[in-house]
């Protein structure tokens, strides 16, 4: 095996696209009948290559339908190029912008952001075919915002395309949904991800990747992510420490809180309880439809059927809800991670020796 670490490209600049043949097919067929919507809701779980889609799009539609039917277009076309470096004129990216003051990307895109549209798609195309506008994503634009892009969506230029990332559409205003075309990307299979893992990551261990593809649950960004953040070692000491329930092992509890509650732990707390929320959601799915859940380590299905019959269905919904939204106070609140992890897992085995 290669042990050289790839990086994924950016979605701007990724040629690969694979899994979304039938989204691919249903644009190629919309393009080619000439009845265009200027508006596509582009949805799907996060990292399953919503944004490659919108920008594969925007460059097949920019390159004057160039590419083939399912929309490539060759990395050393002058427009692949000119997209991936940002360069095009009759392209326009819109998403979170940096704030200054915290030299980091904002928690949500602005009106300010938005209004860029307005006079972007005012403006003659610069090389008078379509121009393109990717939001990414949607999702994260406030109120404001939001209805910015309503205006946009009412009144659209001929022309002029809007190609929307979208992660949970339910959230978003109705009428931003009414304007636009869904185009829906389901989860990649086990297999694809870890195929990609392993062009992406050829330094991982088989067993491992395989592992990451059913932890991300077709997610190759998420995928990605967790291997980049020690995701698998983290779930194993969680998964390590649930396995003992309902009689926890007090000291393996505590050396994981010190280590998640550490200098520069930040993330590494945050992937910890992101991965402790979805083992106790998927404990309760297979509690409500009664089938056992794909085992990521050994033991995992006795486990969560052996805490199932020690409480009801609703009691650990409420548990996981309640851990959940101290999860989320922790950072805004500035909470004590050592204390809220040890804490989430006390009110766990209280409720599994119930």
């Amino acid at each position: 095996m290669n042990s050289e670490t790839t990086t994924a490209p950016e979605p701007r600049s990724n040629p690969l696209l694979l899994g979304h043949d039938t989204a691919l097919r249903d644009v190629a067929q919309c393009l080619r009948s000439g009845r265009v919507p200027h508006g596509w809701l582009i949805c799907g779980p996060r990292g399953v290559g919503k944004a490659t889609l919108a920008y594969r799009f925007a460059r097949h539609v920019l390159a004057g339908a160039a590419g083939a039917d399912d929309l490539a277009l060759d990395p050393g076309h002058p427009v692949f190029r000119r997209t991936a470096s940002g360069g095009h004129p009759d392209l326009l990216t819109v998403e979170r912008g940096y704030d200054e003051k915290t030299e980091k990307r904002r928690k949500e895109i602005l009106v300010a952001d938005v209004r860029q549209i307005g006079s972007f798609v005012h403006m003659t195309a610069a090389e008078g075919g379509w121009r393109v506008i990717v939001v990414d994503s949607v999702d994260e634009m406030n109120r404001s915002a939001a209805n910015a892009l309503l205006k946009v969506l009412e009144e659209p230029p001929s022309r002029t395309l809007l190609l929307m990332v979208s992660h949970a559409p339910g959230r978003l205003l109705p009428t931003i949904r009414s304007r636009c075309r869904k185009l829906a990307l389901s989860p990649l299979p086990d297999a694809l991800v870890t195929e990609l893992l392993d062009r992406y990551r050829p330094d991982l261990p088989r067993a491992d990747a395989a592992a990451l593809a059913r932890l991300a649950e077709g997610s190759i960004g998420r995928a990605l992510e967790l291997a980049e953040l020690g995701g698998l070692d983290l779930y194993r000491r969680l998964g390590g420490l649930l396995l003992t329930l309902p009689r926890l092992d007090g000291q393996a509890l505590h050396q994981m809180a010190d280590k998640l509650a550490g200098k520069n732990a930040d993330t590494a707390f945050r992937t910890a309880a992101e991965l402790l929320s979805w083992w106790l959601g998927r404990m309760i799915q297979s509690g409500a439809t009664g089938r056992p859940p794909a085992e990521l380590l050994p033991g995992e299905a006795d486990c969560m059927a052996r805490l199932l019959r020690a409480a009801s269905l609703d009691r650990w919904l409420e548990l996981w809800e309640k851990t959940t939204r101290l999860f989320a106070r922790t950072e805004s609140a500035n909470l004590d991670r050592r204390q809220v992890w040890v804490s989430a897992f006390l009110d766990i085995e209280v409720l599994s020796r119930s």
